[in-house]
């Protein structure tokens, strides 16, 4: 027998109920209802939620927006979807086009769905107290001014992005004037500009993540208390490819990462008053590059391991502060066995300094005239910074 369809609260849409649209259920239904969409797949667009509404997947029903445009709109507070694949929102070039977007709203939740081949993923614009988790955003991105972003976030506050595995857009996570923001336990791959992007964003905080084979890695850009701990970067290459880029960045932490397999490890410009702190540096081709406008940031308990160049700057002026670092190119002994060596250890070298300022110089690195040139300046410091220094470089790996 077949169902009416509307039941205490419980609106079916599928093809054996008398709704057989999505966007006739949500005609029918009203606040604080169940919108519960069966298997099948329903080519519909423009669809908008007014009131409060849990809108549910089962057996993985699939929402085709052909590209012609946005999918679905959420003008309401309390809004959950779950269980449901969006595929197909439009491309545009003067439209965001997403295929949920959250517009002004409180306390929205997207949860175990599936993003495939859209624009815009997930787009957050004025609103607050929206958690995005364990989802699967896949896009097919080519160019970046031909994709958009997988989660976007707008002038918005206290969201939660959790679980979620991003890659083939053109940033997996981006933030623009976002206030406490918690983004945790996600996995950003191979989207081609960056897998996580901050701007104009304060008092944040991303924790265990994993971000490589992005096109830059992650970039955090004017930005103030932004707490970075717990992440992966790796696998980052490209001649404008970083770990963590900083850009303008004050009063902000960043511990206990893995820096793996990057181009440039960590890049500071402009950026003061930043603890960097028990961190992995394995493997880089610079780990860390820290210009001369970067001042008061403190570099500490962190392994620097077979980096190409463990330090480099583009100034003979230091402003920084290097403690208790562990470098495996230091040759220093501990007399008094006290963990600490017993002579200071010169991070940067002249060859790095004089790549700097001219990238071809590259092919001599393995020559012995740049050994010995280096050798020679670690005992007399002429062009690389002689206050940039580890006064207390540690005999053993800070575990």
């Amino acid at each position: 027998m077949m169902s009416s369809g509307l039941h205490a609260g419980l609106v079916q849409v599928g093809a054996n109920y008398p709704q057989t649209t999505i966007s006739q259920g949500l005609e029918v239904s009203t606040p604080g209802d169940t919108l519960m969409v069966h298997s099948g797949t329903y080519r519909e667009r423009a669809l908008v939620v007014p009131h409060q509404l849990t809108l549910i997947g089962q057996n993985n029903p699939v929402i085709d927006g052909n590209f012609e445009g946005e999918i679905l709109t959420v003008t309401a507070d309390n809004v959950t979807i779950e269980g449901i694949t969006f595929k197909g929102s439009g491309l545009s070039h003067l439209d965001e086009n997403a295929a949920i977007r959250f517009e002004e709203t409180q306390g929205g939740r997207v949860s175990n769905n599936i993003f495939e081949d859209n624009f815009f993923a997930v787009y957050i614009s004025q609103s607050e107290k929206c958690l995005i988790e364990n989802n699967i955003i896949k896009g097919q991105a080519k160019t970046e001014s031909r994709s958009g972003n997988g989660i976007h976030l707008w002038y918005s506050k206290d969201v939660t992005i959790r679980g979620n595995y991003i890659s083939g857009h053109r940033d997996g996570i981006y933030l623009e004037f976002v206030e406490q923001c918690v983004v945790t336990t996600n996995h950003s791959t191979k989207n081609l500009r960056y897998g996580l992007h901050f701007m104009f964003s304060n008092h944040n905080e991303y924790n265990n993540n994993q971000f490589d084979m992005n096109g830059a890695g992650v970039a955090v850009m004017y930005s103030r208390h932004v707490d970075m701990h717990n992440n992966v970067f790796a696998d980052n290459w490209g001649s404008s490819a970083y770990g963590l880029l900083l850009k303008d960045i004050y009063d902000s932490n960043i511990s206990d990462n893995q820096f793996s397999r990057n181009t440039v490890g960590l890049y500071s410009e402009a950026c003061n008053r930043i603890q960097v702190e028990e961190n992995d540096f394995e493997n880089n081709g610079w780990a860390v590059k820290i210009m001369a406008n970067s001042m008061d940031n403190v570099f500490t308990r962190n392994n620097f391991l077979a980096n190409t160049f463990d330090i480099a700057t583009n100034s003979r002026q230091n402003f920084n502060a290097f403690s208790q670092n562990y470098w495996n190119r230091y040759r220093g002994y501990d007399m008094d066995k006290d963990g600490i060596g017993d002579v200071p250890f010169r991070p940067v070298k002249l060859f790095s300094l004089l790549t700097e300022k001219n990238e071809p110089a590259l092919m001599l690195m393995r020559s012995i005239f740049v050994e010995i040139m280096d050798l020679a300046e670690s005992y007399l410091p002429i062009l690389t910074p002689a206050t940039l220094i580890d006064e207390e470089p540690l005999m053993r790996m800070n575990q």
